[in-house]
């Protein structure tokens, strides 16, 4: 059974930085395609970044752009969000996905507030 959790959401001021995690376990992830969505209250799910199995070929979502980096670890089974310059406009929950092909799974979340 494939299972995502997310990790290293908080609270943090606007300015600062966390890092997300996502841990996979039941299977390995090294071809599998590995994203960050977020949903704020109230809206609706946004894309947030992608980086494809295989190739590490990296997609960002227009408002994280130069600010958000996504990474992976294969051997851990890993992935990682490092946020930078964190806005108001991005406190959201925070969820990561991995895309077999056939399969997507979906974390829980992790709930990160950026407060003034």
């Amino acid at each position: 059974q494939v299972q995502l959790v997310e990790s290293g959401g908080g609270v943090v001021q606007a300015g600062g930085s966390l890092r997300l995690s996502c841990v996979v376990s039941g299977r390995t992830i090294s071809s599998d395609d590995m994203r960050w969505y977020r949903q704020a209250p109230g809206k609706n799910k946004e894309f947030v970044a992608r980086i494809m199995g295989q190739n590490d070929i990296i997609y960002y979502g227009d408002s994280v752009k130069g600010r958000f980096t996504i990474s992976r670890d294969n051997a851990k089974r890993t992935g990682y969000l490092q946020m930078n310059s964190l806005k108001l406009s991005d406190t959201a929950i925070y969820y990561c996905s991995l895309f077999t092909g056939p399969n997507d799974y979906w974390g829980r979340g992790t709930q990160v507030t950026v407060s003034s």
